[in-house]
């Protein structure tokens, strides 16, 4: 027992006590620092400070982000997750431009930024973000009008160096050298994720038609986007080839929150075509009218419906035409199912013709589409009568269904309940 007693964290090797402080937060690690010398050298190990999320930590101020950029940031950096102080008491600038640049210089593997909560009204324009992000998220922040333009790049390289501030000089010096090459533009950010930022408007997305390496763009909650504005950035062939978000790849679009937009349809932008979109995903009070518009995106391969009520009528009349489609998946989706009137006895013929229009409904479907109203009827009454209903598959008749229509689509169901409605 003795022996047991003697025994302290010294007599661990380095490397098992890192992995030991790597289950500590940020503010736990700072206070590890000041136990002795060896701790603190651990804890500026760059093992320790490749994920930083300061969220957690509601006393952030811009001076502990100088204090923690100077002392323990560095090159291990990857990920860096910061909350703002919008929606505290406080106030004050929390991101400022000299943070930015110096937080570019000292950590130049920066891939993902994620802000919640963030005043980003007093910096210009997004050109002072670290070159090296990829993955752009915000969450809850306001913008300023022209945040993410960008000036236009001149032919020649004496004009653009006059036109930039001195850092674009610096960093267009090291493109010539060939270290850091970036895309014309300026913006290497490959994933933008808005979520309930209700600033970003028609302007913001038409700014982002001159980011040549955006792939992926997420919407959540972004009220003023309106279908005019996503028609103008569809990308789209023109004098030049493919104008607009010509690299975009996956697009989601959902609504929500705040029940005073019951209205919001800008989902309908997605009739312009969309060329090159290849994933798909609506949720909220943007799948009914993002529906109607997916039977134009002929290079649509995957589309994902989420957060929603839908009838196997609306989804059987909007995929029947996608027949590129390899996978369409439902999450947190609620299917409604119509129950017919329980007094259908005196009509025998009635009755049974729905029964046999349940069991023909499969058959005809494989050679006639344009009775998509007989069959989702017949197959609502077929789902009567299987009242235990598997939650994998919450309604077969819209597998079969969509088995004859899209015969390489695979279907996947995530948390999805039935709501049948009496009429």
């Amino acid at each position: 027992m003795d022996e047991f007693k003697a025994c302290n964290l010294d007599y661990f090797p380095e490397n098992i006590l890192i992995d030991v402080l790597s289950y500590l937060s940020v503010r736990e690690l700072v206070r590890a620092g000041r136990v002795c010398k060896r701790w603190k050298r651990l804890v500026k190990d760059q093992r320790l400070w490749r994920t930083v999320d300061l969220t957690a930590w509601k006393g952030v101020t811009s001076r502990i982000l100088w204090v923690l950029l100077r002392q323990y940031l560095g090159c291990g950096l990857r990920c860096l997750r910061l909350r703002g102080l919008l929606l505290s008491a406080r106030g004050g600038t929390f991101l400022s431009e000299s943070w930015l640049k110096a937080l570019a210089t000292k950590c130049p593997r920066l891939s993902k930024l994620y802000l919640l909560h963030a005043d980003l009204r007093c910096l210009p324009n997004c050109q002072i973000l670290p070159p090296s992000l990829q993955v752009l998220e915000l969450r809850g922040c306001e913008l300023p009008r022209v945040f993410f333009s960008q000036p236009t790049s001149p032919a020649h390289p004496q004009e653009s160096a006059e036109a930039t501030s001195s850092v674009g000089a610096q960093q267009q010096g090291k493109d010539r050298k060939g270290k850091v090459l970036n895309s014309p533009s300026g913006v290497g950010i490959e994933r933008l994720v808005l979520n309930n930022v209700p600033s970003f408007t028609d302007q913001h997305l038409q700014s982002l038609t001159s980011w040549e390496r955006l792939s992926r763009l997420e919407l959540r909650d972004t009220f003023r986007v309106t279908a005019n504005g996503l028609r103008s950035c569809a990308a789209k062939d023109g004098l030049c080839g493919v104008v607009g978000l010509s690299r975009l790849k996956f697009l989601e679009i959902g609504i929500t929150g705040r029940q005073g937009y019951q209205l919001q349809m800008a989902s309908l932008g997605l009739g312009a075509g969309w060329l090159g979109l290849e994933e798909l995903s609506l949720g909220g009070k943007e799948v009914g009218p993002g529906l109607l518009c997916a039977s134009r995106l002929k290079d649509l391969k995957h589309l994902c419906l989420w957060n929603c009520t839908l009838s196997e009528l609306q989804i059987v009349r909007s995929c029947r035409m996608l027949r590129g489609l390899r996978q369409l998946e439902f999450l947190e989706v609620i299917f409604q199912i119509r129950q017919s009137p329980p007094v259908v006895e005196e009509e025998e013929g009635g009755g049974g013709g729905g029964g046999d229009d349940g069991g023909g409904g499969e058959g005809e479907g494989e050679g006639e589409e344009e009775q998509d109203n007989e069959e989702a009827a017949s197959a609502d009454s077929s789902n009567e009568e299987n009242k235990t209903l598997d939650m994998n598959d919450p309604i077969p008749s819209l597998r079969r269904s969509l088995a004859v229509r899209l015969p390489s689509c695979s279907l996947l169901f995530t948390n999805c309940s039935v709501q049948i409605n009496t009429d």
